[in-house]
């Protein structure tokens, strides 16, 4: 079995900690016998240098390669290596045991697969050779870290999958594993599928199944699913992990029901910097901004301290609430109370606050003023606010510049695409479109996702003219129904949206009907309760033609819809979105 080569590791430290570092290095060099072996472990840990990967190198060379102590070298002490040691060091390790004609056990091999699990794929199916090899491939803890290391080290769910079919799937952790593997690698759909399935064979979800499957509800907006998780949670006692707190907490805020997600915080005996974050990114999602910061304030004065991620929620919110100046107020407060420097991220922030406010010129000579070279996605949140605030001069300019240094990037193609049609060029928005198909680049497909009695349902866009099942026709048909409906509020199709392919479909003017989140608006109204409120998310930013079309739908029903896009909550009432049209 061929792993990769022991890397060349450094480890700065400050000067008390390189006198420590450099005392154990020398005596592992003189480590003879398992009493200075056991002495020079105790030094390493009262030293804090078990996370030391020089020391931790030094370790495994004197202990294994010059192999002063021989008969100390057994599977056990190859079994420490392999769990505490850098994944390639630790693959490096368990080549050793097999050279050294050691057998390895049961345990061997979870410990090899975890380190499997942050390195290329290659080595996973090594490892999972050798486990068949020496007949441990059928052993429960090495089937559930094979699915995890299939899943993390190179998001191969097809053969994640076939070691879970091979299963007794009597374990929840088998489950779980199964899960997870769905939801890192972005197929939360089949995750809730395998969460139904786990269901009706009787397997109760743990902790760690609740979890994963929080986190599918998160992408898709499931939020009836996640509202009976907290039940679940309640009823069965699982203990309220601040990990699992957190998760419901994300959840439940993702899905729109920012109520449900501060009853969890406020539940909560001890809450993390993770949970104020959840909560506060959940707000901002639905531009509850002055809430936000109210529970950003809190967390100061609790004592928490909030850390990057945290400032990267409150300016978010501020940003999406219009509050300008109490946004750069606590982007100084950063720095200036809390010592952090920011990051490229929330420089972002305040570039898309301040364009979002109209003050397109001060945020483009803040982007010019930034420490580092501002990035890709900030300029795109500039060019988005020239285009809705009028300047498509600017817009033009840095959706050329972007296009030039990242011409495989389809989001640059779009940006100026979409700047073309805010004035009417539509030559040459059609010329973006066919550098795009010379180039090619495609862009992302549209996909939206609803939820009907617990099962999440979800669409592609394009659809409405060709054969399909009844079910279908039934669903197209009430797309147009739909838009009749829409235009006698008063509904006309965005011109901006109809000579080229913007957000999803294919460009011509009658596309624009089968965008997804307008099919899944109207699967939602043929399946659910009259009255009862329509909650769809989406994986791209909802179109002006899709914003202005569902406004009048929610009208012309008399219902609520509440749409989450790549950026934020729309919530559609009375022919009003709670965005304010600007988003």
């Amino acid at each position: 079995m061929v792993f990769p080569a022991e890397p060349h590791l450094e480890h700065p430290a400050p000067s008390r900690g390189r006198a420590a570092e450099q005392r154990c290095l020398a005596l592992l060099r003189r480590v003879s016998s398992l009493s200075s072996l056991l002495q020079t472990l105790t030094f390493l840990l009262k030293s804090g240098l078990q996370s030391n990967p020089l020391v931790l190198t030094s370790f495994a060379v004197s202990l294994v390669l010059s192999s002063p102590a021989p008969h100390l070298l057994d599977t056990f002490l190859f079994n420490t290596l392999i769990r505490s040691l850098p994944p390639p060091l630790a693959l490096r390790s368990f080549s050793l045991l097999l050279r050294r004609r050691l057998l390895p056990n049961r345990f061997t091999f979870p410990f090899l697969l975890k380190a499997c699990a942050s390195l290329p794929p290659g080595p996973t199916a090594q490892a999972h050779a050798s486990a068949l090899k020496f007949g441990f491939a059928a052993d429960s803890f090495v089937e559930n870290t094979l699915i995890h290391a299939y899943s993390a080290s190179s998001s191969d769910l097809a053969s994640a999958r076939k070691v879970f079919d091979r299963t007794p799937q009597t374990s929840p952790v088998t489950w779980s594993a199964m899960i997870g593997a769905c939801v890192r690698g972005g197929r939360s759909g089949d995750a809730l599928a395998l969460f139904r399935r786990m269901q009706e064979r009787g397997v109760r979800p743990d902790d760690v199944a609740v979890i994963s499957v929080l986190s599918a509800c998160s992408d898709l907006g499931a939020l009836e699913l996640a509202r009976w998780l907290r039940r679940y949670v309640e009823r069965s006692r699982i203990p309220k992990s601040p990990a699992l707190c957190n998760a419901l907490i994300d959840a439940l805020a993702k899905c729109g029901d920012a109520g449900a997600a501060r009853a969890v915080f406020d539940e909560m005996p001890r809450r993390t910097v993770v949970s104020y974050t959840a909560v506060i990114d959940g707000l901002a999602m639905q531009g509850r901004g002055r809430e936000a910061v109210g529970v950003f304030e809190g967390m100061v004065r609790a004592g928490v301290a909030p850390d990057d991620v945290a400032f990267i929620g409150v300016l978010t919110a501020c940003s999406h609430s219009g509050l300008v100046e109490e946004g750069l107020r606590w982007f100084g407060v950063m720095r200036e109370r809390f010592g952090m420097e920011p990051r490229m991220e929330h420089y972002g922030c305040v570039v898309d606050m301040l364009g979002r406010a109209g003050q397109v010129e001060r945020a483009e000579r803040f982007a010019r003023a930034m420490p580092v070279e501002a990035n890709a996605v900030v300029w795109r949140s500039l060019a988005a606010a020239c285009r809705v605030h009028g300047r498509p001069d600017v817009g033009e300019r840095i959706g050329r510049r972007l296009i030039a240094e990242e011409p495989a990037r389809d989001s640059h193609y779009v940006m100026l695409s979409n700047v073309y049609a805010a004035t009417r060029r539509w030559e040459e928005k059609g010329r973006v479109r066919r550098l795009m198909g010379r180039r090619g680049v495609r862009k992302e497909p549209g996909c939206s996702a609803v939820e009907i009695d617990g099962e999440v349902f979800e669409f592609a866009a394009g659809g409405g003219g060709g054969s399909g099942s009844e079910a279908e026709a039934e669903v197209y048909a009430m797309v147009e129904e739909m838009m009749r409906e829409a235009r006698r509020e008063g509904y006309e199709a965005v011109e901006a949206e109809v000579l080229a392919d913007v957000e999803e479909g294919d460009g011509e003017a009658g596309a624009l009907r089968w965008h997804s989140e307008k099919i899944a608006v109207a699967f939602a109204l043929l399946r659910s309760p009259r009255g009862a409120a329509v909650r769809v998310a989406k994986n791209l930013r909802v179109c002006a033609d899709c914003h202005l079309a569902i406004k009048l739908v929610a009208k012309a029903y008399a219902r609520e819809i509440v749409l989450r896009d790549r950026s934020r909550f729309h919530c559609f009432k009375d022919g009003i979105c709670s965005c304010g049209d600007f988003w």
